[in-house]
């Protein structure tokens, strides 16, 4: 049988990490996670690149040319989407989670989606570093598990099956 064991070590990787401006606050905290998860886990700063776009619909486009670019082992997503009154909270978070699946389907780069969608804005601290942890640093870890998984997956077994 073979397995592929979780592998959560950054040493050498290189990860882009697009964040929305858009709620500014949330997205700092966000990103500080995601810092910290990465260097906390063996990455380097300079292995660390930030990309920051206006709001949680522009993280597609940004997120596609940066795996595209093939510099980067693996991107991480960061923004909040909080529910107002009106449709353009669902279509914000349809473009921003379709977009991100393509760049995924389209080139085979990880891409973590730490886009908070949510009812309000304690919610959305509460995910941010407050008592829900900090999503940045949960899809930053999830971003560096899969970036070490699927080189291993690509890779032919051999003869002594590992």
């Amino acid at each position: 049988m073979q397995t592929y064991p979780a592998n959560l070590d950054a040493t050498g990787l290189r990860l882009a990490v697009v964040v929305a401006r858009f709620n500014h606050l949330i997205s700092a905290r966000l990103l500080d996670g995601a810092r910290s998860a990465f260097l906390d886990n063996g990455g380097r700063e300079d292995d660390l690149h930030i990309a920051w776009v206006p709001g949680a619909f522009e993280i597609p486009q940004a997120a596609r040319l940066l795996a595209i670019s093939g510099r980067y082992d693996a991107i991480v997503t960061l923004g909040s989407v909080i529910r107002g009154g009106t449709p353009h909270f669902d279509y914000v978070c349809d473009g921003v989670t379709d977009g991100v699946r393509e760049v995924m389907r389209e080139t085979a780069v990880p891409v973590a989606f730490g886009v908070l969608t949510v009812n309000d804005i304690e919610q959305a601290m509460d995910r941010a570093g407050g008592c829900e942890g900090n999503k940045g640093a949960d899809v930053t870890l999830a971003a560096i598990e899969m970036a070490n998984l699927l080189p291993a997956l690509a890779k032919p077994p051999s003869a002594d099956g590992s």
